[in-house]
């Protein structure tokens, strides 16, 4: 018998067993047994970010019938496709009609029985979809696969490259042939720019928190009425917000303008501000209204080759980023011409053969989009998306809370509007770049500042400020709670101060010069970035320590950064281990946002060719393969 420890049961470690189902009975021979060990301290399927025990308010950031964890015919894979139901279809079928025994919890499924497919669900329904994928990946196995879950967490690794990989557990220990880490999203020591402010808030008894999963931080050290700075504008601070204000009672109440807030009196109040200074944009509550664009056109495979074969050196901005922009104008531009063409003014054939010949960035391009949209809110600015708030100088604070009132109003009025479903047209446009981009981030021709400074830094920061927003109902929540003075905007280029004097924090923006705000509270309102020299995760640690991981270094002549990603053969997944001479480890596979195959969603929306999808099945098809032919006889289980 051949024995596979996948380590971390969430959404990614369920991905890859629902793919080692699909591909068992073609490679693995039913006189070869697998067990598989799976070992999360969470439940299995949700794991710890999806985890049922959170709190009621949080939601997710997609429409339900915008999440699924299977295949279906747009996937490109070498294995088979075993279409499943999106969050939204597993609703209906399995609760529509069903006595809902399945789902303990009553409030959720009260909220599965009228879940529309354009709804936003709350992360505990995500729980419940991801439970009944693991069930269902574990009663689609063959019965020569077998499973055995354990509620434990993995402290270490050990075990020659040539034979069989030990595994501590915390009571335990398993002998396998094969371990596969699928840890997900994963917290590390704060970064050491967090000392300051950590030890300044000790010295004056102050509340500080570093980056965090929100649900897992300890707010109860706010008092109420405590004024606190919050650095950050994107998900995390919308889910704080929603903690600290319907989380301690308050209310909201449906107005014919919209949302008034009723406070509760133990909200904090809430200074908020970022870079940018305004809040991601929201996500759209609407399908596409004409026929879905022909994607790539411009990204594509050949594309993408022709860019590679220049041999570099390669800068995504200057190199990629005009490719990259182009495809999601067409993606714009098509549902704008087939879905309202009474807002454009050429023909789209027609504007479509000019738009090929043309880069993003040449004035023969944007003549034409001048030409062709009349009405210049019509038409696609990634840099007015990127820094609305850039030049932009006011007189008074009161003014500033007017302008982001303003601005997020009318963000979420597009964004609630079918008439702007151009947006969702680009949304989708720039989904579909994942399908290359990590070939160009893995060339090694890009330089190495392009990749940690604008791969990693300005475009998936301006992916996620784009397209990965709240959904539009917590900008509406917002304002209302800007109206009753419990939140209140700092502007953008926000900038934190200590006084030793007072023990306060001082926090300005660049939007309103001269302005400052003191606060008695900080709060780093975004999500840890995970590093392999400071994770908390214990296998990682030790393998750290013990020099069996490579962390990613880019460097060339004039620039060295350490990206803190785990280095992987982009391959098979397998980890790269120094003590092998920077070879693969046979026995040793990981796949996750901590490793260097980045954007692998663990899941995805439907019909998509999701990457994380891909790599879960060439993953398991490589491990099957693997035990099939050369399996490890009388291992214990």
């Amino acid at each position: 018998m051949s024995v596979l420890v996948i380590v971390g049961a969430g959404p990614r470690g369920t991905g890859l067993l629902e793919r080692i189902a699909a591909n068992a009975p073609e490679l693995l021979p039913a006189d070869r047994p697998l067990h598989v060990h799976l070992v999360d301290p969470h439940p299995p399927g949700a794991g710890r970010i999806w985890r049922h025990d959170q709190s009621p308010l949080l939601r997710m950031n997609s429409m339900a019938e915008d999440v699924t964890m299977f295949t279906d015919e747009h996937s490109t894979i070498e294995g088979p496709v075993r279409p499943g139901p999106s969050l939204a279809e597993w609703a209906r079928r399995r609760h529509g009609f069903a006595p809902y025994r399945e789902v303990a919890d009553p409030a959720v499924r009260a909220e599965l029985r009228t879940l529309a497919p354009t709804d936003f669900p709350t992360r505990r329904a995500q729980s419940a979809y991801l439970d009944w994928v693991f069930r269902r990946a574990v009663a689609d196995l063959p019965p020569h696969v077998t499973v055995t879950v354990h509620r434990d967490t993995v402290r270490r690794i050990d075990g020659p490259a040539d034979g069989p990989q030990t595994v501590h557990l915390g009571d335990r220990t398993l002998t396998a042939d094969h371990v596969a880490l699928t840890l997900g999203h994963l917290d590390s020591t704060p970064h050491p720019r967090h000392d300051a402010d950590a030890d300044f808030a000790a010295r004056h008894g102050r509340f500080h928190l570093p980056p965090a999963y929100t649900a897992d931080a300890d707010l109860t050290g706010l008092a109420p009425g405590e004024h606190t700075v919050l650095r950050g504008l994107g998900l995390a601070a919308v889910d704080l917000i929603t903690l600290l204000t319907e989380g301690r009672g308050g209310h909201y109440e449906p107005t014919p303008d919209g949302l008034r807030y009723h406070p509760s009196g133990r909200e904090p109040v809430l200074h908020l501000g970022s870079r940018r200074g305004v809040p991601y944009h929201s996500k759209t509550g609407y399908r596409l209204q004409g026929p879905p664009a022909p994607l790539p056109r411009y990204f594509g495979a050949a594309a993408v080759d022709a860019v590679l074969a220049t041999g570099g050196p390669l800068e995504l901005r200057r190199d990629v980023w005009p490719l990259m922009a182009k495809e999601v104008g067409f993606g714009y531009y098509h549902e704008l011409f087939h879905a309202h063409p009474e807002r454009t003014a050429l023909p789209w054939a027609g504007f479509l053969a000019r738009y090929d010949r043309y880069g993003w960035y040449t004035p023969e391009l944007a003549a034409l989009v001048a030409e062709a949209v009349p009405d210049p809110a019509d038409r696609l600015d990634f840099e007015r998306l990127d820094r609305p708030l850039a030049g932009t100088e006011l007189r008074s604070a009161d003014e500033l809370q007017a302008h982001l009132r303003a601005y997020i109003t009318a963000d979420a009025d597009r964004r609630a509007d079918p008439a702007h479903s151009a947006d969702l047209g680009a949304f989708l446009a720039l989904l579909s770049l994942f399908g290359q981009l990590p070939r160009v981030i893995g060339s090694g021709l890009l330089t190495a500042r392009s990749i940690a400074e604008e791969v990693d830094g300005w475009f998936f920061g301006y992916f996620n400020h784009l397209a990965s927003g709240p959904p539009g109902f917590r900008l509406r929540q917002l304002l209302a709670l800007s109206e009753a003075g419990v939140v209140r905007f700092l502007g953008a280029g926000i900038r934190i101060t200590r006084n030793e004097a007072d023990g306060t924090w001082r926090a300005s923006g660049t939007t309103v010069p001269g302005h400052t705000v003191t606060a008695t509270a900080l709060i780093e309102a975004y999500l840890p970035k995970h590093t392999i020299g400071r994770t908390a995760d214990p296998v990682l640690q030790d393998l750290h320590h013990t020099h069996r991981v490579v962390e990613e270094v880019l460097t060339d002549e004039e620039y060295t950064h350490h990206s803190g990603l785990i280095a992987i053969s982009p391959h098979d997944s397998r980890l790269i281990d120094p003590a092998l001479n920077g070879a693969p480890h046979p026995r040793r596979t990981a796949m996750g946002p901590h490793t260097t195959l980045r954007a692998a969603s663990a899941f995805a929306r439907p019909r998509t060719n999701s990457l994380g999808f891909r790599q879960n099945d060439s993953t398991a098809r490589t491990l099957l393969q693997t035990m099939a032919t050369h399996p490890t006889p009388a291992l214990a289980i």
